[in-house]
């Protein structure tokens, strides 16, 4: 039997090109605009949780003071890839990744409705799977391995986030969804779980290294280190004193900004500008 050129396009190993995955981005927004609000909110606690599996992993190698900071760094940044391999290979709704949808609202194929309910919903969503995630690891006493060390990490990295200056936790936040969404195009663009896994690792491990700022990842490091610090944990780190209400919910807002902007504007619109069929919109 003949082989048409579309039969070849469908089963070809190769990553699908950018034109295509715009395509297959306007799509998916389709899909997610659509989705039932209690299934969203499920999915978007699955990814909550995954976030947050991804930063106790990650809270374990600040542990080990007697790593070198930029294999520390480094480590961390590629266990960090974890939780974006698990929202995309085993499929869940993450608010940061979501903003791609922004490409079907160019193209006029979802309403503002529609994007904004879902982004609402998944980050609620979210930041409830983030809390879970966090009491569940919490009750496992992983903040007491290393003689506590990961405990006193914790409560470090999330004083350190809620001490950044607001332009700068800002920019941050801008540059951390730029490679996050960078990773989930390259992720859309795979078609095998090998192509997702291999092209998100450089984009997540860049971002965690440089210190950059994701929302989500914040739902559950800056609760877990308020938690830590209550419980005697980096009791003299500087700027724990603001792990409290007000300093976890400024640095949630000015992340959430700063990830739309780098995310739908930067990224999304970019790619939708040069890639999308502009005569269909």
């Amino acid at each position: 039997m003949a082989i048409v050129k579309e039969d070849l396009a469908a089963v070809s190993p190769d990553a699908l090109a950018p034109a295509a995955t715009e395509a297959k981005a306007e799509n998916i927004g389709v899909t997610k605009a659509a989705m039932p609000g209690a299934k969203c909110f499920v999915s978007a606690m699955l990814a909550g949780a995954f976030i947050g599996f991804r930063g106790l992993y990650f809270c374990t190698f600040p542990g080990d003071t007697t790593m070198a900071f930029g294999v520390q760094r480094l480590v961390g940044g590629l266990c960090f890839c974890l939780g974006l391999c698990l929202v995309l290979c085993c499929g869940a709704e993450l608010f940061t990744g979501n903003v791609l949808m922004v490409c079907a609202k160019a193209s006029k194929k979802i309403t503002f409705g529609g994007l904004f309910r879902n982004w609402g919903i998944v980050w609620v969503g979210n930041l409830a799977g983030s809390l879970l995630a966090m009491f569940i690891i919490f009750m496992s006493n992983l903040q007491g391995m290393n003689g506590g060390a990961v405990g006193e990490a914790s409560a470090a990295v999330a004083a350190g986030k809620v001490s950044l200056a607001p332009e700068v936790l800002f920019f941050k936040a801008i540059l951390c969804n730029i490679l996050v969404c960078l990773a989930v195009w390259i992720g859309t663009a795979g078609k095998t779980v090998v192509d997702k896994v291999v092209g998100i690792l450089l984009p997540i491990a860049a971002f965690v290294a440089c210190g950059f700022e994701h929302c989500v990842a914040n739902m559950y490091f800056l609760p877990m280190g308020a938690v830590m610090h209550a419980c005697g944990y980096g009791a003299d780190v500087a700027g724990a004193n603001a792990l409290n209400a007000a300093g976890i919910a400024f640095n949630l807002s000015a992340a959430t900004l700063g990830n739309i902007v780098g995310g739908a504007v930067l990224v999304a619109l970019g790619y939708w500008f040069i890639y999308a069929k502009k005569s269909e919109a």
